[in-house]
């Protein structure tokens, strides 16, 4: 496996900030996604890659515009996660790069990035495999712009709810799915 550490590092040496306010957020988000896959022994997920997969589900902020975190790229945040996967990509972690394409919200669908006009491709990306679900639902209690703060589930739905109702339905399903026998 990788060193998520050491690969971020090497992206974010030259912006501490940054690599600081990442880091935080993601030993968050990886803290409660192990959580939950230790409360679902049953499952038989690797909890190393979901780590991994965790700790690297962002590395792609680091080519986005969102100065009130540190980001200080030229592209559209909400790009993040395929900038991420690109990065993954290179390095070879292709199972990493799908959790950091598919996390935005509970998913994107190729019609609903249509529909919207939103700056992704025209595919669908929706976390398919338990791990990339757990990644996904465990970023929606953390944001990096209020370092340190857990969301609780209905504030995560009613941040979801501004899109339809189709992502809280998900994340619902989820919540009920991963946090019995969990933290």
């Amino acid at each position: 496996m990788t060193d998520p550490l050491e690969l971020i590092h090497n992206y974010y040496r030259n912006q501490p900030e940054l690599e600081k306010t990442l880091l935080e957020h993601s030993r968050m988000v990886a803290t409660r996604a192990l959580d939950i896959v230790k409360g679902h022994p049953e499952w038989r997920v690797d909890p190393e890659f979901v780590y991994e997969a965790a700790m690297l589900h962002d590395i792609g902020i680091l080519y986005t515009d969102a100065p009130g975190i540190h980001c200080r790229g030229t592209r559209p945040y909400l790009s993040h996660g395929i900038l991420g996967g690109n990065i993954l990509r290179h390095q070879g972690l292709v199972r990493h790069a799908r959790v950091a394409e598919r996390h935005t919200g509970t998913g994107l669908t190729a019609q609903q990035i249509a529909q919207r006009g939103l700056p992704l491709p025209q595919v669908d990306l929706i976390p398919l495999s338990l791990e990339e679900q757990v990644v996904c639902y465990a970023d929606k209690f953390y944001s990096k712009s209020r370092p340190g703060m857990e969301k609780t589930c209905q504030q995560v739905e009613h941040s979801l709810a501004k899109f339809g109702p189709q992502g809280v339905a998900i994340f619902r399903r989820w919540s009920q799915m991963f946090e019995q026998n969990s933290r």
